[in-house]
C-alpha cells in the first residue's frame, strides 16, 4: 500500500527577488522526503489585512486564493529572514489573513516548522522567537527540534542561489525527516 503524501505549504517571509530565504526554500523542496509534497504558497500579493474587506462582501482575490491554498495544506514550513529582530511585515500579514474572518482560522491544528536565514552571524534567532508568538495563538503545532538557524547563508549558495554546502544540505535533510515524522503523527490524530 502506498503511503499518503502530506501537502506542505512553504511560505517564504522575504519578498526580495533573489532572497536567501527563497534559495533555502528551494533547497528544501529539492531535498523533501518521499512522504512530503512541498508547494510554495505566495504572500507577496496580499493586501494588508483589513477587517472591512471581509465584511463588505468584496473580499480581495488574493485573500481568497491564499486562504484556499492554506486550507488545502496539511502543514507548513515557514522560511524567513530576520528584520529588526523580528519577522517581515509580509509574513505577519499572511498569518493574519489566514486566521480571518474571526472563527475561520485556516492554520488551526496543523503542523508547522520554522527555518530562519541570515547573512549575519546570529542565525536570525529573533525572527524565530517573534514568529512563535502568533503561531502559538493560531494553534500551529510547531516542531520544536531540530531548530533551524542558517547563518552566513550567502556563503552557502552559488552565484545562481543554489545551496552547495553539503553539511547544510545534510542538516536540512535530517530536519525534513524529523518534520515528516512529526507531521504524520499530527495528521493521524
Amino acid at each position: 500500500m502506498e503511503k499518503k503524501k502530506l501537502l506542505i505549504g512553504v511560505i517564504v517571509g522575504s519578498l526580495r527577488r533573489g532572497a536567501y530565504s527563497r534559495a533555502i526554500a528551494n533547497a528544501l523542496c529539492e531535498l523533501a522526503p518521499e512522504g512530503l509534497e512541498l508547494k510554495f504558497v505566495e504572500i507577496g500579493d496580499l493586501p494588508l489585512y483589513n477587517e472591512d474587506l471581509d465584511e463588505d462582501n468584496n473580499v480581495p482575490g488574493p485573500y481568497t486564493r491564499f486562504r484556499g491554498e492554506i486550507a488545502a495544506c496539511d502543514g507548513f514550513i515557514f522560511v524567513t529572514p530576520e528584520y529588526n529582530r523580528s519577522i517581515p511585515a509580509a509574513l505577519k500579514n499572511a498569518l493574519d489573513v489566514g486566521s480571518r474572518p474571526y472563527g475561520q482560522n485556516k492554520w488551526d491544528g496543523k503542523p508547522g516548522a520554522i527555518v530562519c536565514t541570515t547573512p549575519g552571524t546570529l542565525g536570525a534567532f529573533g525572527a524565530s522567537v517573534a514568529l512563535r508568538q502568533p503561531m502559538s495563538f493560531l494553534n500551529i503545532l510547531l516542531l520544536q527540534q531540530p531548530e533551524v538557524y542558517i547563518s552566513r547563508v550567502h556563503e552557502l549558495l552559488d552565484e545562481k542561489g543554489k545551496l552547495i554546502n553539503e553539511s547544510t544540505r545534510e542538516f536540512l535533510r535530517s530536519f525534513l525527516l524529523a518534520f515528516e515524522k512529526f507531521a504524520f503523527k499530527i495528521a493521524s490524530k
